[in-house]
């Protein structure tokens, strides 16, 4: 599956992500589920002098504290037990892909800072193991809010933050949804080699109004399924399934237009200069007080020369 999107943050996002890849510095890459970490960081990969190597790809996630540390480091051979190869060893000259960072158990979180440090494995008391590898992790939730809980080690946050990439939400994402749409469908057609369905104006409406909680996975299942039940016919609103038929965007807004109007540049520019000072001077926290990605706020006290 490709990165689809022609809206301006996640263009920006892409940008930054290319800009990256011929590095081998660190990629934390946050987004809601669904928004395509995943295939962010396999970009990453496959734009880096590494896209001939391994791409290894590890949900932190799925193993309890007893399992990650073998799945990650591997393990020596004990009696009759074999040796275990970790994901840092199978991504030799390639690519580590850690998702839900998280996760991680205290014990492996050092681990994974001293590998950071020194490339090297420690396996049993005395076996030392060095590998060549690009690291990229994934959290779907803010990961220093795990550090101010003490759950995740602030000295490995800092390690892992050196190219923070935000990925945008599917709502904030103007005019990516029809497009989206396209490309599925297209490789729907490809793979099943039957007619797609044809959508009314006013379902299509009903579609791109929708605030698609579940992001873009969210998106390709639904195409998947309408293309299963409406193959060849039309879509009209009332086909739709039901959380997309009943959303209403209907809500009451904080702000109200005063009747002499406003200077919209000179708002923005106020808004983003509150936005740093309650956060401090923090860029980051102050993009998400204003619900932007940190790239388009920077590009944002670019475009008005903000002081900072």
């Amino acid at each position: 599956m490709k990165i689809i999107g022609q809206s301006p943050n996640i263009q920006e996002v892409l940008r930054t992500a290319d800009l990256v890849a011929n590095t081998d510095v660190p990629v934390l890459i946050t987004g809601e589920i669904g928004s395509g970490k995943q295939l962010f960081a396999q970009r990453i990969h496959q734009q880096s002098t590494r896209k001939q190597q391994a791409f290894i790809k590890v949900n932190c996630a799925s193993f309890d504290e007893a399992s990650i540390e073998a799945c990650l480091f591997g393990s020596e051979s004990i009696g009759n037990n074999p040796a275990i190869a970790g994901a840092i060893k199978k991504a030799h000259f390639g690519t580590l892909f850690l998702n839900e960072v998280s996760a991680l158990s205290p014990s492996a979180q050092a681990k994974l800072r001293h590998f950071i440090d020194t490339c090297e494995v420690i396996l049993g008391q005395n076996t030392l193991k060095k590998y060549d590898v690009r690291l990229i992790v994934s959290s779907k939730t803010n990961l220093y809010k795990h550090v101010e809980k003490g759950s995740f080690r602030d000295d490995l946050f800092y390690q892992l933050n050196v190219i923070p990439i935000e990925l945008p939400a599917l709502k904030t994402r103007e005019g990516d949804v029809p497009l989206l749409m396209d490309y599925f469908f297209r490789q729907l057609v490809h793979e099943q080699h039957q007619t797609p369905p044809n959508f009314t104006k006013a379902a299509l409406k009903q579609i791109t109004r929708y605030d698609w909680p579940g992001n873009v996975r969210e998106l390709v299942n639904f195409c998947e399924r309408m293309y299963v039940l409406f193959n060849g016919k039309t879509v009209e609103v009332t086909n739709l399934p039901q959380a997309l038929r009943q959303y209403t965007q209907n809500k009451t807004s904080p702000f109200s237009l005063p009747a002499s109007g406003i200077q919209l540049e000179q708002l923005e520019v106020d808004f983003i200069q509150q936005a740093l000072q309650v956060a401090g001077g923090n860029k980051s926290k102050a993009a998400r007080l204003l619900g932007l990605t940190r790239d388009t706020f920077l590009y944002r006290i670019k475009k008005y020369s903000i002081k900072t």
